[in-house]
């Protein structure tokens, strides 16, 4: 599949409400980023990311972890992206763990909401993330834009973005503030890889 030669082509895999798509839709249209997502892949059915790349034209699939081994659920992800031609994979939201075949070692892009290495591992996403950074008494959060490998928030770093952590912080007070950073880092790490 050919494209503008211009534009990143781009496969994100997701299981939930799409935010991060969104803004990278946004950022796509409002800010000139120049990718192609050319297909949308959700671990769940009925979530709203699915209609977010439905209403944007991009091709969806659900693939379920639970319909599989670990070594056929990574060619189910896969195997669509090389049809599709995307050069890169992003998750967004994606939480499921998956196989990165070797065809696209550092070609799969993740973001965490954390200053990985602190506060990664299995468990470690969402309200878990920043309920541990206030509980460890950090003074300073934010997010990590990283090549994924085999293991859970692992491999090179591309791009990260600080933000303070606040005496009166929640963890949701605190992950709205490292989100806001999230949607400016990830369009950023983004235009790197051209």
């Amino acid at each position: 599949m050919s494209g503008d030669p211009t534009q990143l082509p781009i496969a994100v895999f997701l299981s939930g409400g799409g935010r991060t798509l969104e803004n990278l839709l946004r950022h796509r249209d409002e800010h000139e980023l120049p990718i192609d997502v050319r297909l949308v892949i959700s671990s769940r059915d009925g979530v709203r990311g699915i209609d977010i790349a439905q209403n944007d034209g991009i091709e969806t699939l659900v693939v379920r972890k639970r319909d599989h081994d670990d070594a056929s659920y990574s060619d189910a992800m896969f195997e669509p992206v090389r049809c599709c031609g995307a050069k890169y994979v992003v998750m967004a939201g994606f939480l499921k763990h998956v196989l990165i075949p070797d065809d696209f070692e550092n070609r799969v892009i993740n973001i965490h909401p954390s200053l990985l290495p602190a506060f990664g591992g299995q468990g470690m996403y969402g309200h878990n993330v920043h309920a541990a950074a206030i509980e460890r008494g950090v003074t300073i959060s934010g997010c990590t834009v990283h090549f994924v490998d085999n293991q859970y928030d692992h491999g090179p770093i591309i791009l990260q973005r600080a933000c303070e952590v606040r005496a009166e912080d929640t963890p949701d007070s605190l992950a709205a503030r490292v989100f806001e950073q999230e949607c400016e880092a990830l369009p950023a790490a983004l235009r790197t890889l051209l």
